[in-house]
């Protein structure tokens, strides 16, 4: 089994988007990824533009030979849009790569009307149904029914988590859990996993409290009993604040717990916990960002020998 990890937090990025191959079939999952749009009142840096450019290259060259595409749910991080924004990836450039791939996709129960709305938009884009795959299984893939994003009964609705199998490894794709209900780490227990890649809790909220911070840590060291490699990133990555927790976790956990960037082997890349910093550091000129959507900038040709040499 080969697991890709190609868009996420600590790789410059929001998603939790990857790529699994086993013997005869490779797996695309959550194939989008966003910015955040504002964020301490700054829209994205070029140096976070640079990674979202990255990534959706990554994603796209992912879907050209996919045999299988999942969809966890439906948020803008997550799918490819219609209407997307210049920082997300859209519909339109990558449709035709999912003409032949098998859909795995989350019913339209237990979410919001927003996300209704995207999953009507991308079944019509794609000019297919989208499969409700909830507790269903296919040879090495198996899907979950609905488990909460984040807390049950919250306004995030539900997520479906998915399990590959192969040669007796197991890899779980535990999309937004976000590690506030015991309902998902249940169900990843169950599935006997070694290896699990999840959203960390999103400590970066004011609303987030120190019991639910506790709790999180509580069920992160009850899956690293169990778990050889245990990999929390998305939310929990928004801030130098859920660096230090994810540390502080790992610490005290029987085996180590790692972000993406650690399991790929490559630097940590914090881009939304650091945007201001990059502000004070190469101030970005009026009028970029609309530049840029009108396509009138290459970011990567334009920026990347100064964001090169820059650390933050």
């Amino acid at each position: 089994m080969r697991v890709e990890i190609i868009g996420t937090e600590s790789l410059g990025v929001r998603g939790l988007c990857c790529v699994v191959g086993i013997k005869d079939r490779k797996v695309v999952i959550d194939p989008g990824i966003a910015l955040g749009f504002r964020r301490y009142g700054l829209m994205p840096h070029p140096v976070q533009v640079i990674a979202s450019e990255r990534s959706k290259s990554c994603i796209a060259k992912a879907l050209e030979n996919a045999t299988d595409i999942v969809i966890s749910h439906y948020h803008g991080d997550h799918i490819p849009l219609a209407n997307a924004n210049p920082y997300q990836l859209s519909v339109q450039k990558v449709a035709i790569l999912f003409k032949y791939a098998r859909l795995w996709t989350k019913g339209i129960q237990d979410i919001s009307e927003n996300q209704v709305r995207r999953a009507k938009s991308l079944s019509q884009n794609l000019d297919r149904m989208l499969p409700k795959a909830e507790g269903t299984s296919d040879g090495p893939l198996a899907f979950s029914l609905p488990v909460p994003h984040g807390e049950i009964d919250s306004r995030g609705g539900s997520v479906m988590m998915t399990r590959i199998e192969e040669n007796g490894e197991v890899f779980v794709h535990a999309s937004d859990i976000q590690l506030l209900s015991d309902k998902a780490i249940n169900q990843i227990l169950a599935w006997q996993p070694n290896i699990v890649f999840a959203s960390g809790p999103p400590v970066y909220l004011p609303s987030l409290t120190m019991q639910q911070q506790e709790d999180a840590l509580r069920r992160t060291l009850r899956l690293a009993e169990d778990v050889d490699t245990l990999i929390l990133d998305h939310h929990l990555l928004r801030s130098k604040r859920g660096e230090q927790w994810l540390d502080h976790a790992s610490s005290l956990a029987k085996r180590k717990v790692i972000c993406a960037a650690d399991f790929m082997g490559v630097p940590r890349n914090l881009l939304e916990a650091e945007r201001v910093l990059w502000y004070q550091k190469l101030p970005v000129p009026d009028n970029w960002h609309r530049a840029y959507a009108k396509g009138e900038i290459n970011v990567i040709s334009e920026w990347y020998d100064k964001v090169a040499h820059v650390r933050v």
